[in-house]
């Protein structure tokens, strides 16, 4: 059966458009593309809007592509701003010189909060649950969706926000499967708030390729963290696991907040993670299908930018499809201009991750965060 979506009107630049995916970028590209006055439908795959994950920090940069969609007041009132420092594994706190809180504040926002914002913001009667796209075939005027389901939906733009194991980019760039970051993994939880620290640590630099800490969340809630490059060989559980790697945060009683955070979690509340990463792509768009988020451009989570930069992308699509010009034009000048910052992204990832110790690690950090902010698309005077 195939879903009407009619409604394009070439002199109005009115667009039909599919959003595959409703996490935290599709869910963003189809509210603000809906503010545009497109018309968009948005398939998720679950039954329901629900988030995988903990918590996500946004920097200013996604946090002003969400005033514009009308719900930035709402977003900073369920995050908890973070003045982040970084600290060696016997506590020495670290900071880059030549740098200010503008280059290590941001907003850590619990996802099931966020997207549900999102959600309401994107209207949920746009929304298709318990279905998925499985790819698509593209005509002179239009792409046809196929959805898991056996439907199909006629559109003028499909937009592939479905994540590391995106179907939109599979049919789209061939061999393009998400890959693993050799030997890294992440474990994370969020926990009732108990005695730690409210202030949190925000990251600890250990041995062994260790980083890790914890931060608070609005509602009396705290969110460890702890990831490894070149785990190794892994051994039990994974709260077992997570607190090995934990130790290598913690010398001379520094972290013994983590250390109670993580025995105290149960195993079923962890989330563990071998990082998965999207290879360098030769094309994001087709003529009416462009990726977004970590459909286009999956990243490790060491540099906590991921989520920032995919809703960066919705701005930037967002400009350039106001601007005088057809589809084609509009494609072309969203891919030139993302390709071009993520060459720099990973280069600045690449720095971060071999960082060798706590200061190089602060230093390296600060520069990526000051030239990502600095240098972000639609950034207000």
């Amino acid at each position: 059966m195939d879903l009407d979506t009619s409604g394009f009107r070439q002199g109005e630049k009115i667009m039909r458009v599919v959003v595959a995916g409703g996490g935290l970028v599709g869910l963003t590209a189809a509210a603000a593309l809906g503010r545009l006055g497109h018309e968009v439908t948005v398939v998720e795959q679950a039954s329901e809007i629900r988030a995988a994950g903990a918590g996500i920090g946004l920097w200013e940069n996604a946090l002003r592509e969400f005033d514009r969609i009308g719900i930035g007041a709402a977003v900073r009132a369920v995050g908890h701003e973070i003045d982040a420092w970084f600290f060696d594994q016997s506590g020495r706190p670290v900071r880059a010189a030549g740098y200010g809180d503008y280059e290590h504040r941001f907003l850590l926002v619990p996802r099931p909060e966020l997207n549900v914002l999102l959600a309401d913001a994107t209207g949920r009667q746009r929304i298709l649950l318990g279905d998925r796209v499985t790819g698509f075939t593209e005509t002179g005027d239009e792409v046809r969706v196929l959805l898991e389901s056996g439907r199909g939906l006629e559109a003028d733009l499909l937009v592939g926000a479905d994540g590391v194991h995106s179907k939109v980019r599979a049919a789209l760039v061939p061999d393009s499967a998400a890959r693993r970051h050799p030997g890294h993994y992440a474990w994370r939880a969020v926990v009732p708030a108990g005695a730690e620290h409210p202030e949190g640590t925000v990251l600890t630099v250990g041995r062994d390729r260790t980083r890790g800490g914890y931060s608070r969340l609005s509602g009396d809630r705290t969110m460890w963290m702890v990831n490894q490059f070149e785990v190794g060989e892994l051994r039990g559980t994974p709260r077992e696991r997570a607190l090995a790697r934990a130790h290598n945060l913690a010398e001379s009683g520094w972290h013994d907040d983590l250390l109670r955070m993580i025995e105290a979690t149960p195993d079923e509340a962890i989330l563990e993670n071998p990082i998965l990463l999207v290879p360098e792509l030769s094309h994001w768009t087709g003529a009416h299908v462009v990726l977004i988020g970590d459909a286009a451009h999956g990243l490790s989570p060491h540099i906590s930018a991921g989520g920032t930069l995919g809703v960066e992308d919705v701005g930037v699509l967002c400009a350039c499809s106001a601007a005088d010009g057809d589809l084609a034009s509009v494609l072309s000048e969203y891919e030139h201009r993302r390709r071009e910052r993520f060459d720099r992204v990973r280069a600045f990832s690449a720095e971060v991750e071999f960082a060798a110790d706590a200061g190089e690690f602060a230093q390296r950090y600060a520069a990526f965060s000051h030239w990502m902010l600095t240098t972000a698309p639609n950034r207000e005077n």
